[in-house]
């Protein structure tokens, strides 16, 4: 019997299903959204404790998992596959195609969630997996699942990945903390890069999908001098295609701080934000990467954005909301349309009040990260 919610109407509760040994996962997108689905896979195993829950993902999800414990057993990296890893001008192979469906209905697989999208084709790749049940997310338009919810734009994506779960018998919000697990090897490869001191370390991440959700690097550099002068030990992170937005907030500081543009990988920066007293950043993959770890953090938002990506609490998590709707250069309303020019809808978020808020913070000593 296949169940569809209508929109308005509220989820019916549904039953945990029988002899579930195997769960594929399909959720091949980037690091931040990798983040938010980890609570619903801790609910998910503690639903299904003997199955094996296998995340049909990215190479950098193998790399990135591996030897770190987690609720997901399995990484199977997902071929180029327009509206899901690949964009629709794409080039893909059929073939290479053919030959992973054929691999994944060789798995037998007992149940397979669809955590991508609501788009077509996330639940047309769903049903070539050929899973005893599938269940997730659908537009009016979509394939049909066993079990699906309404694929809505404005929502939590924690809260989107929980509803998704509880279509199969998961209780609703059982678990609702993003909890990483920082390991060894992700510290010493933090250490290699920035050693141990005896400063309170803070991080600064200037960097961000879009110039249009960046705080200016002025501000940062300005944060970054005035933490300097109450003791604290300021380091510059960002990827290697940010490393000149990086090495221009360090050459904007009067202070010495350390620059780590491309330096570290995703596992490296879990090491080195575990190891901070705070971290300041956009909203941004590193910043959820740190909130992560438990590590107390200062995050820079547009409003809008904060609908999907807020952080639930606010013991350790301190979001700073842009409400400036009109792109500054040609005032249209970015609502309705996204006008194309790179100023910031951020700016205008307080360097002061930012600074206020960060230099308390450093005064109250926080607990250990219990994540390790």
């Amino acid at each position: 019997m296949k169940y569809h919610d209508r929109p308005g109407q509220a989820a019916k509760p549904m039953e945990r299903l029988a002899d579930i040994k195997k769960i594929a996962v399909l959720r091949a997108n980037a690091a931040g959204d990798f983040i938010f689905m980890l609570p619903a896979m801790e609910a998910l195993h503690h639903t299904y404790p003997d199955a094996e829950i296998v995340l049909l993902g990215q190479s950098w999800h193998a790399t990135f998992l591996h030897g770190r414990p987690s609720p997901i057993d399995r990484v199977i990296i997902v071929p180029a596959y327009k509206g899901i890893n690949a964009a629709s001008n794409s080039e893909v192979s059929a073939e290479e195609q053919a030959q992973f469906f054929s691999r994944m209905q060789a798995e037998h697989f007992d149940l397979a969630l669809q955590m991508q999208s609501g788009g077509k084709q996330a639940n047309e790749f769903l049903l070539k997996l050929k899973a005893r049940v599938t269940a997730g997310l659908s537009i009016p338009d979509a394939p049909a699942l066993d079990r699906s919810h309404p694929y809505t734009i404005f929502q939590h994506e924690m809260l989107r990945c929980q509803e998704i779960v509880s279509l199969v018998g998961v209780p609703k919000d059982s678990y609702m903390q993003l909890q990483l697990v920082v390991t060894d090897s992700d510290l010493e490869e933090s250490l290699q890069v920035v050693p141990e001191d005896t400063q309170p370390l803070v991080a600064l991440y200037p960097g961000g999908n879009t110039s249009r959700y960046r705080w200016p690097g002025d501000k940062f550099a300005r944060i970054g001098d005035a933490l300097a002068r109450e003791g604290a030990h300021i380091v510059i992170t960002g990827t290697a295609q940010e490393s000149e937005l990086t090495a221009q907030v360090v050459r904007e500081m009067q202070a010495p701080a350390l620059e780590l543009g491309g330096q570290l990988t995703a596992s490296g920066l879990c090491g080195l934000f575990s190891r901070c007293r705070l971290v300041i950043a956009n909203d941004s993959v590193a910043y959820h990467l740190a909130n992560a770890t438990g590590t107390t953090t200062i995050g820079i938002y547009w409003c809008i954005n904060m609908l999907s990506t807020n952080p639930l609490n606010r013991q350790r998590q301190h979001p700073f909301i842009s409400w400036q709707l009109n792109c500054p250069t040609c005032g249209h309303n970015q609502l309705y349309r996204k006008c194309g020019h790179p100023d910031s809808l951020v700016a205008d978020i307080s360097s002061d009040d930012v600074l206020t808020c960060a230099k308390e913070l450093l005064k109250v000593r926080t607990s250990p990260n219990t994540f390790h």
